[in-house]
């Protein structure tokens, strides 16, 4: 399959299309942000690395059942994907209280939510990506009912594979975010699944493994990310 134009370029990933209308070739780069891009920094390595915690991961989900925009690796920083028709929201689940959460509702970070919280985003970059609810989503057009649960279906259903995933290499899955589009009218997991996207915690020491190594300048993010994929059995 020939790599073709960029057709978008994000904080971290770079979009291509291919010989194929139905599939783009997706690309990690160094690039790390955060703040919504007010703090940005090239770490070494973070996108070969990004690129193949997510093929495990978009793998570990498919053999679970659930559908993916994953197709295969095509080299150390790109991946081969289904073009999808990508719905404008993020859907957030919350197994412990931390970040924007602790921010908002003054609670004690570190906190056990029983049962998990689920939220939905508006992408929009302008607007600081802020939170909207079912009826904002239906309203303004952003999705539909039947989609919406379809989304929080295959986000929970995420949840139990993965906690149980991170457990297993002593560690805490304690929030992310998912993209969802359609891809020949069935709604599919898009974007990526890597520690940018998701709060991760050493188990017993509660050490901080994901993104918020970079968010809170305490070093070592791409050390932190290999570890991570170390006791998942990766190699990089």
């Amino acid at each position: 399959m020939e790599k073709r134009e960029l057709l978008y370029s994000g904080k971290a990933k770079s979009v291509f299309t291919t010989d194929d209308p139905d599939y783009m070739v997706l690309e990690f780069r160094n690039d790390t942000s955060a703040f919504d891009g007010k703090k940005v920094e090239q770490l070494d390595r973070k996108g070969m690395v990004n690129n193949k915690f997510n093929a495990f991961i978009m793998n570990k989900l498919a053999e679970a059942g659930v559908p993916t925009h994953f197709e295969k690796l095509l080299s150390d920083n790109e991946s081969l994907v289904k073009r999808l028709d990508m719905i404008p929201l993020e859907c957030v689940v919350r197994n412990v209280a931390a970040g924007s959460l602790v921010r908002r509702l003054g609670v004690e970070e570190g906190m056990d939510l029983n049962p998990p919280t689920f939220e939905l985003f508006l992408k929009n970059d302008e607007l600081g990506d802020p939170m909207v609810n079912e009826y904002h989503a239906q309203s303004f057009g952003w999705s539909d009912e039947a989609t919406i649960n379809k989304m929080k279906e295959l986000t929970f259903k995420v949840n139990g594979v993965l906690k149980e995933l991170f457990l297993n290499g002593n560690m805490l899955l304690v929030d992310y975010k998912l993209e969802f589009g359609v891809f020949n009218g069935e709604v599919v997991l898009g974007d990526e699944f890597s520690p940018d996207g998701c709060r991760l915690w050493d188990k017993d020491t509660r050490e901080k493994l994901d993104k918020d190594r970079f968010r809170q300048g305490l070093g070592g993010v791409v050390e932190a990310y290999e570890e991570v994929g170390r006791r998942l059995g990766m190699e990089f």
